[in-house]
């Protein structure tokens, strides 16, 4: 967990892809959607929440619906899947980054329920098995290409306080998203690994100032935040966006906001200062909490 929580945005139509908002109460079902008409879809990405309340997304490809971590209750999962029009039963898997509570605050409860299937490294899995989590484990290596039906995903390690923490990049009909976030650095590996996306969710969970003078935090925390192990800030995240970006790159999602010590207009000026040279990127802020709406990029 972050220093804390994150904030979302609003939607617009931008070239060969789109933004749209799902505006939900409480997450009680549908109240808008605000959607273009599209020609093909290669991804589609909905942040369901970001944060250190919890972390959840759902992907989709054509017939393939997954999850990128279970940090919300069962039921609220459940509710935000059934709010996007996917049965939370016909998931064809949930990929987890790491074994930290705002990221598999669910898990339990809906493999038992729903039993998907859930992907994750062998220290992972070990780790949750401990805490009585019994599910369809399905084992992958940092590094390792594989394919999740119509989506291919390489999975890569990222420097977190966790037992085998990783990133992902998912692929699918020539499209690629990468989700990079509780990491202290980006390591050469990371680079690597992300460079080329068509579109990133990326961590920016502090603004360095604001954490450092933060009164309500032992130094303890701070330096956990801070170090090559924690999470990454506002100028971290804004250096390492511009060393991935490339001319396919049109989306940049910033992620794991703390409430306290950042906020979306700083966090948005840092990376959209190191990417004036690349004005057809778009960045936006994930949502927080159940009374933002959660944010749909179709790429």
């Amino acid at each position: 967990m972050g220093a804390d929580d994150a904030a979302s945005s609003g939607s617009r139509r931008r070239g060969w892809s789109v933004l749209e908002i799902v505006e939900s109460e409480a997450f009680s079902g549908w109240q808008r959607v605000a959607r273009a008409d599209l020609i093909t879809a290669m991804l589609e990405v909905t942040v369901l929440a970001s944060g250190s309340s919890g972390n959840a997304l759902l992907v989709r490809s054509g017939d393939c619906s997954l999850l990128v971590d279970a940090g919300l209750s069962a039921r609220r999962l459940a509710t935000c899947l059934l709010a996007c029009g996917v049965d939370p039963g016909s998931l064809s898997g949930i990929l987890l980054t790491h074994e930290h509570g705002d990221h598999t605050r669910g898990l339990k409860v809906f493999v038992d329920k729903h039993h998907v299937p859930v992907f994750a490294t062998p220290l992972t899995a070990d780790h949750l098995k401990r805490t009585g989590i019994g599910a369809r484990w399905n084992l992958f290596s940092s590094g390792s290409a594989f394919a999740l039906e119509s989506i291919e995903v390489l999975p890569f390690s990222v420097p977190h306080d966790a037992a085998d923490p990783v990133g992902f990049v998912l692929r699918s009909n020539g499209t690629g998203f990468a989700v990079l976030t509780d990491l202290g650095c980006a390591t050469r590996q990371v680079v690597e690994s992300v460079r080329g996306v068509h579109a990133l969710l990326i961590e920016t969970n502090h603004d360095e100032s604001l954490l450092q003078n933060d009164a309500r935090r032992p130094w303890s925390v701070k330096q956990r935040i801070l170090s090559r192990h924690g999470h990454l800030s506002n100028s971290a995240a804004a250096e390492v966006v511009a060393e991935v970006a490339t001319d396919a790159l049109r989306h940049v999602l910033l992620a794991h906001l703390s409430r306290d010590c950042n906020s979306p207009e700083l966090a948005v000026h840092a990376v959209g200062s190191r990417l004036r040279g690349r004005p057809a990127v778009r960045i936006q802020c994930a949502r927080v909490d159940e009374e933002s709406p959660m944010l749909r990029l179709v790429v």
